[in-house]
């Protein structure tokens, strides 16, 4: 970001830091649509009849709002990963609070360099890149291709079907990916392109989804 933007987010940072909830509430706001997405994305199959990102959202606030005092005495980090990183979290206990072991390989809780994450799947990436190229009709073959997608990239490093994840679907910048994962802008930009050339090699292996991307 730049010119009043900037201005605006270096605004936040500092009466965030000062403990203003008030700037918990602009950020929230400012920052909305960008976290719904992130929920949207993250949120396992077998929570969405219970919960929608709206709930998610309002459950992260809270929890924000908890914490304010803990990011005045954090490091050199944005309002935003932050903020996604309170939402990431909330994920994480909304799926063990819900559907316990269950979700032992689906919303597990790692870390890089300290900070924790829901870590994307295999089933998550797939369900997105189903849903983009394939058609509602045929529930039997729209399985079977998921389940083709999803074998394909589980073979993908952890690290870069991440990297995938947050640029592909979350829309984070690389700058963003690299804060987020703790990683330098470099690592982070020859990841993507390498977990890129790794995901066409998937839709070229699957037919229905080789087709259209």
């Amino acid at each position: 970001m730049t010119g009043d933007s900037s201005v605006g987010i270096e605004q936040l940072d500092l009466r965030l830091r000062g403990g203003d909830t008030q700037a918990l509430a602009e950020l929230f706001s400012r920052e909305r649509e960008r976290l719904w997405r992130i929920i949207h994305f993250r949120l396992a199959e077998p929570l969405r009849g219970r919960l929608g990102p709206e709930d998610v959202l309002q459950e992260a606030f809270l929890a924000a709002s908890q914490r304010l005092n803990h990011y005045a005495n954090s490091p050199a980090t944005s309002p935003f990963i932050w903020l996604r990183m309170i939402v990431n979290q909330t994920l994480v206990d909304l799926h063990r609070r819900h559907l316990g072991a269950q979700m032992r390989d689906a919303a597990r809780e790692v870390s890089l360099d300290s900070v924790p994450y829901a870590q994307a799947t295999s089933a998550s990436v797939a369900i997105q890149l189903v849903g983009i190229f394939t058609s509602p009709t045929g529930a039997a073959a729209r399985a079977d291709v998921f389940s083709l997608v999803q074998a394909a990239i589980e073979k993908m490093d952890p690290i870069d079907r991440e990297v995938l994840a947050l640029r592909h679907f979350e829309e984070l910048t690389n700058s963003e990916v690299a804060e987020a994962l703790g990683i330098e802008q470099k690592a982070a930009s020859i990841r993507y392109i390498r977990a890129l050339r790794r995901l066409k090699e998937i839709l070229a292996q699957v037919p229905d989804l080789g087709k259209q991307a």
